[in-house]
């Protein structure tokens, strides 16, 4: 039993390192400070099913760290949570297949609403629709799952919620976010301590 759980993990391990990295995160980190930062708009995240926790996710993250984002669900917004979208948002679209219909209507929705609104979308397929309807991409590698049919998104997950990590730390830096920023969002629990006491 201990070795097949080293090699899930070695798998997943690899999978990380195998990702493909490219000037797109630059790219993206680029349109997610010019739109937030600059001309303040906020970041609006969705995905469906297990993307979009990570999607969720990514969205706490990246507030907690000084970028307002939010988590949009992708069905919800064909109901009227769509609104929440303004000019100056930007979206990022997490969707493996690249082809999760709900996602792929989302595009087509908020350019409706917010004529010109960019997208950073994140998938395993550059040929999907969602990769080509993005304006920067962000490829996982397509790593085959570690679940023993194939399917269960595992090692797919590992790799989004990694890239969300990549795109949250550079914006970071971007931005020159502080210890006495994290500070005033973490006002509870061991992180809010520790933040204020690395002001002291």
């Amino acid at each position: 039993m201990i070795q097949d759980l080293r090699k899930i993990i070695q798998e997943e391990a690899e999978a990380i390192l195998n990702i493909p990295l490219s000037e797109n995160y630059s790219q993206a980190t680029d349109l997610i400070v010019e739109y937030v930062h600059g001309k303040k708009g906020k970041l609006v995240m969705s995905g469906m099913g297990k993307a979009g926790q990570i999607a969720s996710n990514m969205a706490t993250t990246f507030s907690s760290t000084g970028t307002p984002a939010y988590f949009l669900h992708p069905s919800e917004a064909q109901h009227g949570d769509l609104g929440i979208l303004r000019e100056n948002d930007i979206m990022l679209l997490i969707s493996n297949s690249g082809k999760t219909r709900e996602i792929v209507e989302l595009i087509e929705l908020a350019q409706h609403l917010v004529p010109g609104i960019k997208f950073i979308v994140i998938t395993s397929d550059p040929d999907s629709p969602l990769a080509k309807g993005a304006n920067v991409c962000l490829l996982t590698g397509n790593p085959k799952e570690v679940c023993a049919l194939g399917l269960t998104p595992t090692t797919s997950t590992t790799v989004m919620t990694v890239i969300g990590d990549l795109l949250v730390v550079d914006t970071m830096k971007k931005i020159n976010f502080t210890a006495a920023d994290y500070a005033k969002r973490h006002h509870g629990g061991y992180l809010g301590t520790v933040s204020r006491s690395m002001l002291k």
